[in-house]
């Protein structure tokens, strides 16, 4: 890659990794399904100069049902009522198997032993954070919600492969089209009308600057980016960046939230990163020497 296009992919990674801790700021003022529904809708603002991509309508929404909708309806609120940031940003990655699971079980894609093996590692990292369920902010719903968002996240992966080649920023803010209502409509019947005013009334400049960073930072540029990578280069080249927004998101919760780790904890996240570099990395050119 040449250096400007590994600087452009090392700062997705960062503003992808200190998006958690900008939720949980927001997250402070804003309903979370509320939060989602405002996010998506300043996404969904480029569709007035973007074409819809070459999708089936269908597809599309079936996108947005699962990558948007889902996926956030269950992530806010998990990271509202007991999952860190920063454990978050590493925990969430277990999406990565789950995918390659529904993968070999919707389209036939067969894991290969680096896939199988990562995976193990991972689930096992997994395991561990499950076992600090109830200290330090983590609740038994917070990790149910997140493995119900990392699903939702999966689908929707496995519905992308199906898209084949289409631009990401048409496809993400189409897709944010179609995600705003339902979360609306989601927002309206669990969390009601008059804790959606008394967010909207309390908001404060800290939290509409976060409320903005999401749509027009980690979404709108981040998949435009994203998107102008892939297009130059292999997945197998850009997917490796990737692995940094789980280490990003930690050291900033760390660093601005003062996340604490204990050791159960911090080696299930190690596990986790590690079974995603099994899976991601060319091991093999690593040990030639040619990474």
């Amino acid at each position: 890659m040449q250096p400007r296009h590994i600087a452009l992919a090392t700062v997705l990674a960062l503003f992808w990794g200190f998006n958690f801790v900008v939720v949980t700021v927001a997250l402070g003022d804003v309903p979370p399904l509320f939060l989602a529904a405002v996010r998506f809708a300043l996404v969904a603002l480029p569709v007035a100069f973007l074409p819809r991509p070459a999708l089936p309508l269908g597809q599309l929404v079936a996108v947005a049902m699962t990558l948007f909708v889902g996926q956030f309806a269950f992530l806010f609120p998990a990271m509202a009522v007991g999952m860190p940031p920063g454990l978050a940003s590493i925990a969430l990655q277990i999406q990565a198997f789950i995918t390659i699971l529904l993968a070999a079980l919707v389209i036939g894609e067969r894991p290969t032993r680096k896939q199988t093996a990562g995976g193990a590692v991972a689930f096992l990292g997994l395991a561990l954070v499950a076992t600090t369920v109830g200290a330090n902010g983590v609740t038994a719903a917070g990790f149910v919600l997140l493995l119900g968002a990392a699903c939702c996240w999966s689908a929707g992966n496995v519905l992308l492969r199906r898209a084949g080649k289409v631009d990401l920023l048409s496809l993400f803010s189409w897709a944010a089209l179609f995600a705003t209502g339902p979360l609306l409509i989601l927002s309206l019947l669990i969390e009601g009308p008059a804790r959606i005013a008394t967010g909207v009334t309390h908001l404060d400049w800290l939290a509409a600057g976060a409320i903005l960073y999401m749509a027009a930072i980690s979404t709108t540029f981040g998949y435009g980016a994203w998107g102008y990578l892939l297009r130059i280069y292999p997945a197998a080249v850009a997917a490796p960046f990737s692995l940094l927004v789980p280490v990003f998101g930690t050291l900033s919760a760390a660093l601005l939230l003062g996340e604490t780790f204990g050791p159960a904890r911090l080696a299930g996240m190690a596990l986790i990163l590690l079974g995603l570099a099994v899976v991601v990395l060319p091991l093999h050119a690593l040990g030639r020497g040619r990474v």
